[in-house]
């Protein structure tokens, strides 16, 4: 089945947030932000931008109803600064202004005067100085610290993967307008539907039914507008509070970039011991987490990187510490992956280190450590439906491993200037919210009497796919044409405390809810059938392409007759599904439990050319063998996993996030900022579908695409260290990512 949003996309008629008309009186908002990292506000004087002729009101944290507090883990961030600057870029005030263009123009008219303090930027210094989010929390299986003296080969040193920007298409924006009993109606471009509600709600101090936030679709989310999506529909439900008029607020790009939170960066130490036949006898990594100014969503990144500190390998000895360090930056947030990838980035980087001291490939290693059905992970769960050995040999066998480490070898030693590197990158990632109760969601599904079908559910579509997945659903359990079906916005007052559109669990937890509304509604209709039917409860009713079946024979009652009859005799024909992912638990106690429904597997072969003279270098190829478990839809999996590999790649290779000492965003525009385009992807995207008929709790056993394939990026990284290592065999390269072309010179040259 084609993806269902695709025809209005490439006509230009799929709606988004810009795309609504405004109406009469429409006053666009505008944000003044603080140019000082970190600092003491001493004065602020909004009268000018009050006397722009076009300015309705101007608005500070002493206008706000409610509580001036947006944080949802930690209430940690208030939506306007009071007496305190945080980061570059941390709102003070906000203009409502008649045009677009005079909101931003009365901005630059606002003055303020802030005592400077000293900015932290580097999250080692903020951990050392004792700035920390919450407190630092550790995972542990066996004993690390007697099991050094049991190992043959020992390895440390440190691992820093840089920050990344969203850069959705789509920025960030809502457009809010009163409706009647004080109610307020937004708009917003968020993955987070309830979690916009319930801030909006909280600042405002109203209760949350007084807001209703709908979302028809994203033009990109990635996780940028799972938390962050929150302020800025705050700010127009603010603005429509004050003034009684619609409000909208799309950022800009600059503004976007240089105000929201991006990938945390991190900062890790590692140490890795293995026994003489290359098995990793002991592990331990300390990660320092660069949190921000804020919580934000930091604290459940953190933890998502203890659950994935040992990817896919199976350690019998682990400690693991974590900090989330508070700086002096914008709060960093949720980015595909969710703090799993900078883990594994670490232990990759432990594993390739201790290669290199022995003298063997780092595929050796992997392969003689990867992780087997009933083995533990560090948090106590233990593997079940593995398919990291057979995701590993299925890439060896479809892509022929030993015929590419040959043509690999024979480049290399007929070039001077250019070199190839071979890498493996094995993925194990897991699937649910780490917060048990957010694992839950709901589905209403309207059957009209004329056949036709409406699904309200709690999932966000942003391009990954979802609104396709929810009709599959509910034409497999109707057994309807997909044609009858409509997936309506995500809107709060159809389906209320929605979980966010994130943790690659959208599909599972949405599609189970929808599955559940549609088998009771079938229920219905065939217990119907069997009455207008006149037939005794011996006889077996199924409905099966859209006609009723008597045991197993097809009858003439069709789909809209049986829907009339059951209608006409008063039968419900409207059902509320709900799921809560069954089996999950976890004690953060002792750090144990059972906290993913099930995790993802597969293996990706990177390979990769080095200009030698100048540090560039292309991507031939990369190959994966990729565990979709019994995958419902293969175009839209197919091109999730070639978007997060890309966006993955970038991460490794070219996205270079920097900040100044002062705080300052420096890759703050496209100029400065890169991301891959059609010149810097492989050349080659080969994907594998393993499939399995193992059982597991994903929708129609099909599993989570959404973020897995983004790990198989950091392969990237290690095939060009293994390029430049050919090259130049002396080179301390250390292990600093994003590898940009001026690292990769300075490797390829330096001792």
């Amino acid at each position: 089945m084609k993806n269902i949003d695709s025809n209005t996309h490439v006509r230009g008629e799929s709606i988004y947030v810009d795309d609504i008309p405004p109406r009469l009186g429409t006053l666009y908002a505008c944000v003044f932000d603080s140019k000082v990292a970190h600092g003491h506000i001493v004065a602020l004087d909004v009268s000018k931008a009050e006397a722009h002729p076009d300015v309705v009101h101007v608005v500070t944290f002493k206008d706000v109803p409610g509580v001036n507090e947006i944080g949802g883990i930690i209430k940690d961030e208030p939506l306007l600064a009071e007496k305190e600057v945080h980061f570059q870029g941390m709102p003070i005030a906000m203009v409502l202004a008649t045009s677009e263009y005079s909101a931003h123009a009365a901005v630059k008219l606002i003055e303020v005067s802030i005592t400077e303090h000293h900015p932290i930027v580097d999250p080692r210094e903020a951990h050392a100085k004792g700035e920390l989010i919450i407190p630092s929390r550790t995972f542990q299986l066996g004993d690390s610290k007697s099991a050094w003296d049991d190992c043959a080969y020992i390895a440390a040193g440190t691992a820093d993967s840089a920050g990344q920007e969203h850069l959705y298409l789509e920025t960030q924006g809502a457009y809010a307008y009163p409706t009647e009993n004080g109610s307020i109606r937004i708009s917003s471009s968020t993955q987070g539907p309830t979690q916009v509600q319930r801030t909006a709600a909280r600042v405002l101090g109203l209760p949350m039914h007084k807001i209703e936030v709908d979302v028809t679709r994203l033009g990109g989310g990635f996780g940028g507008k799972e938390d962050q999506a929150s302020a800025w529909a705050t700010f127009v439900a603010l603005g429509v509070y004050l003034t009684g008029k619609p409000v909208k607020y799309i950022l800009d790009r600059m503004e976007d970039m240089r105000m929201t939170g991006k990938r945390n960066p991190y900062r890790s130490d590692f140490k890795i011991g293995l026994s003489k036949d290359y098995k990793i006898v002991a592990y331990e990594a300390e990660y320092f987490q660069n949190a921000g100014a804020a919580a934000d969503l930091s604290p459940a990144i953190m933890e998502r990187t203890l659950f994935h500190a040992t990817n896919s390998y199976f350690v019998p000895n682990v400690t693991v510490h974590a900090h989330s360090c508070r700086t002096n930056i914008p709060p960093n947030t949720a980015f595909r992956g969710f703090g799993g990838p900078q883990a594994m980035f670490v232990i990759e980087a432990a594993i390739t280190k201790v290669a290199e001291k022995i003298g063997v490939p780092a595929s050796t290693i992997q392969k003689a450590n990867l992780i087997q059905e009933n083995d533990e992970f560090p948090y106590g769960q233990l593997v079940g439906g593995n398919e990291a050995i057979d995701s590993w040999k299925r890439a060896e066998e479809k892509y022929d491993i030993q015929a590419l480490e040959q043509e690999v070898a024979a480049f290399n030693e007929t070039n001077q200037h250019f070199k190839k590197g071979l890498s493996f990158m094995p993925v194990c990632f897991g699937i649910s919210f780490t917060k048990t109760d957010m694992n839950q969601a709901r589905s209403l599904v309207h059957i009209y009497s004329d056949g036709s079908i409406g699904i309200s559910t709690g999932a966000v579509e942003m391009g990954q796919g979802v609104n396709t997945k929810m009709v599959q659903v509910a034409a497999h359990y109707l057994a309807v044409d997909p044609s009858r079906i409509k997936i309506e916005t995500t809107n709060t007052t159809r389906v209320a405390n929605t979980s966010p559109s994130a943790a690659s669990a959208t599909a599972d937890l949405n599609g189970r809810a929808t599955g559940i509304a549609c088998k009771a509604l079938a229920g219905r209709l065939t217990a119907a059938a069997r009455k207008k039917l006149g037939l005794g409860d011996e006889a077996v009713i199924t409905l099966q392409e859209e006609f009723v079946h008597v045991d197993g024979k097809k009858t003439d009652l069709g789909w809209e007759e049986v829907v009339m009859f059951a209608f006409l005799d008063r039968v419900a024909l409207t059902e509320n599904g709900h799921y809560a992912t069954p089996v999950i638990h976890f004690d953060k106690a002792n750090e144990k439990g059972h906290p993913f429904a099930y995790h993802v597997f597969g293996t990706a072969i990177t390979c990769v050319t080095v200009d030698c003279v100048r540090g560039r270098y292309e991507f031939d190829y990369v190959k994966i063998a990729h565990d979709f478990g019994s995958s419902m839809n293969r175009i839209v999996d197919l091109g999730q996993t070639e978007g997060g590999l890309v966006q993955g790649i970038g991460w490794m290779t070219m996205e270079e996030l920097m900040y100044s000492k002062e705080g300052r965003l420096m890759t703050n525009a496209l100029s400065t900022y890169k991301i891959p385009d059609i010149y810097s992807v492989p050349k080659v995207i080969e994907v594998d579908f393993l499939e399995s008929e193992k059982d597991n709790l994903a929708i129609l056993k099909s599993k989570a695409v959404g973020e897995p394939p983004l790990m198989y990026g950091i392969g990237a990284y290690f095939a060009i260290h293994n390029a430049v290592k050919v090259f130049n065999p002396e080179a301390e390269l250390g292990f600093s990512a994003p590898f940009t072309p001026e690292k990769v010179l300075m490797g390829l040259y330096g001792g």
